[in-house]
């Protein structure tokens, strides 16, 4: 996914605002590396055998960190190096497997300034796979109120996400 917008200012964005869909396809590798990079060392996340036979799934499954770092990695592609994640709530609704193809797609739900002047965009998010729902997920997202902010410097009684 590339951006309009490399350094995206809460200006340029309105409350009901779609963002560009993202799609990746998921094999075999990207579970099992989203599992090693987590640390998560359950075989359903890298044991085909064990994630049948012993879990009674299709296939070894994408773990919980994983889908996040997909939401992260989709949510600051779209608002540029400066974006930065407040809070991050999702539901896990089915399991995404080898094979499928991730989309991702989000509105924006709230546009707004908090008493210490730090930008916010409330999303809504959505991960499906086909026709079906995979993830629900709601984020608060900071963004620079202009060129010059940038929410990554602000520390203590200036970051309240």
């Amino acid at each position: 996914m590339t951006s309009e917008i490399r350094n995206r200012t809460l200006d340029s964005v309105k409350q009901g605002d779609a963002l560009p869909k993202f799609s990746y396809d998921v094999t075999p590798t990207t579970i099992v590396l989203g599992a090693m990079a987590s640390r998560d060392w359950r075989p359903m996340h890298h044991d085909k055998d064990f994630a049948v036979n012993r879990n009674g799934t299709q296939d070894i499954f994408l773990n919980t960190p994983n889908q996040a770092a997909w939401f992260e990695k989709y949510l600051t592609d779209w608002s540029g190096p400066k974006g930065r994640l407040g809070k991050i709530k999702f539901r896990m609704k089915d399991s995404v497997f080898p094979g499928d193809t991730m989309v991702f797609k989000a509105s924006v739900a709230s546009v707004e300034k908090d008493d210490t002047g730090c930008g916010w965009v409330g999303l809504e998010v959505n991960l499906s796979v086909g026709e079906k729902t995979v993830t629900d997920c709601s984020v608060r997202l900071a963004l620079p109120v202009d060129e010059a902010d940038n929410p990554w410097q602000r520390k203590g009684d200036q970051w309240q996400p």
